[in-house]
């Protein structure tokens, strides 16, 4: 987990300093589309990390349903070889 996070964080980093830049760029340049490339980023600067932790927090979820099933069909196999050996 410690990993995944870590790789998420750096990708979001990245992600927002390229947001950020263009978020410059398009403020200081007056083209045409530079008002729609500027909200664009605005939002994606907002966004992105709220779908970050959403991803992180949909993984933790996952990751403890898949141990829990786990544990649970180690502890009837157990039982199972309990039951066979009496």
């Amino acid at each position: 987990m410690k990993q995944v996070k870590r790789v998420l964080a750096l990708i979001g980093v990245v992600l927002l300093a390229i947001m950020y830049l263009a978020t410059l760029v398009c403020a200081l340049f007056d083209t045409s589309s530079s008002m729609v490339m500027f909200k664009a980023s605005v939002i994606c600067t907002i966004l992105v990390p709220i779908l970050i932790w959403g991803y992180t927090v949909i993984y933790r979820i996952a990751k403890g349903k898949n141990e829990q099933e786990l544990e649970e069909a180690l502890h009837s196999l157990d039982k199972e070889k309990q039951q066979k050996g009496k």
